[in-house]
């Protein structure tokens, strides 16, 4: 157990990392799980397409028709893994970006690295077609927009309104750039990359949900290891580095990793919107715990995706809506709402 004030109690794995422990994270853990249960299952029976709720069970144990062996294989599966993926990993990003930086707008999203990353991946498309794969793309333009961002603000990515004004700069640019793209395209080249730059999930293969899953898969040890300093390092770089958390190498660590999650996310489903900025401060909300509460963000932020997907295909205005556009509109709301808050408190 933490001794330290303020700090999460701790559970131990082995000798190198220790995972903050709060009962509440556990309760709202489970009841998550329990939540993407019935999204999920919502999402795979709901619809005409849709197996019914009485035979899903069946069907999942490989007991289905070829209708149902193609909903599950080809139309709604993917689609569904990908989106829980996807969501998880944004939830993630944005959990560890505004922990680290101490500010609670500071998400990959609205700095612009979504979008820097949804630039790179329609550059590669087009300039580079078969030869750079779309994930790295995103991770070179995310990567590029967060140094821009952070050479622009001079602040360590610290200071909301220098964040705020910076990233609207960066991701007004990186859209621009994104396109130019989609209009230097051929016109069905440039109906399917329209839908992704704005976030989508149609047409979502196994393929995507590999690469998604790999990336968590991959993020999961660093992820555990940095649980516990990058809850310390919010409470002052002194103090952290008092505790052995070695604050800038935390820092830097966790927006490496950051940025790993977020260029994944867009190279697999394009710049979803503010799933990062919403997910981390919901799961705060929920769990009342200080640290970036990570498992729950995730869950939270895989929700978030599902239930927008889900809307997306069930309500008749939304069909053939890209998801981002979903998020986009509940998100901006958020955002507007936070941008209050701040601004009342003298922050901005």
């Amino acid at each position: 157990m933490s001794t330290v004030r303020g700090a999460p109690p701790l559970l131990r794995v082995g000798n190198a990392v220790a995972l903050p422990l709060h009962p509440r994270s556990l309760l709202w853990t489970l009841v998550l799980l329990a939540a993407l249960l019935a999204a999920a299952a919502a999402t795979l029976s709901l619809g005409r397409l849709g197996i019914p709720a009485t035979e899903l069970v069946d069907a999942l144990t490989g007991d289905t028709t070829p209708a149902q062996e193609f909903v599950l294989r080809r139309l709604r599966g993917p689609r569904l893994v990908v989106a829980l993926g996807t969501g998880a990993a944004l939830g993630l990003a944005g959990a560890l970006f505004q922990s680290v930086t101490r500010n609670p707008l500071g998400s990959p999203d609205v700095i612009g690295l979504n979008a820097g990353a949804g630039a790179g991946a329609a550059l590669v498309a087009l300039a580079l077609p078969g030869v750079v794969p779309v994930p790295l793309g995103a991770l070179l333009g995310a990567v590029l927009a967060v140094v821009v961002v952070a050479t622009v603000t001079g602040t360590g990515l610290r200071h909301p309104g220098r964040l705020i004004v910076a990233g609207i700069g960066v991701a007004a640019m990186a859209s621009a750039l994104t396109h130019f793209v989609v209009a230097a395209l051929a016109r069905d080249q440039a109906s399917v990359l329209y839908a992704y730059v704005n976030g989508s999930l149609s047409a979502r293969s196994w393929e995507h949900a590999l690469t998604i899953w790999l990336t968590l898969a991959l993020a999961a040890p660093p992820l555990a290891a940095l649980a516990r300093p990058v809850a310390l390092n919010e409470m002052g770089d002194e103090l952290a580095d008092s505790l052995g958390a070695r604050a800038a190498a935390t820092r830097a660590a966790a927006i490496t990793l950051s940025v790993v999650l977020s260029a994944a996310a867009v190279g697999v489903a394009g710049p979803i919107a503010f799933v990062s900025l919403t997910a981390p401060q919901i799961a705060r909300r929920l769990t009342r715990a200080a640290g970036p509460n990570l498992v729950v963000s995730a869950l939270v932020g895989a929700l978030i995706l599902a239930l927008a997907d889900l809307a997306v295909q069930q309500v008749p205005l939304g069909e053939g809506l890209p998801v981002g556009i979903v998020t986009l509109a509940v998100g901006g709301v958020y955002l507007g709402f936070l941008l209050v808050r701040e601004w009342r408190r003298g922050v901005l």
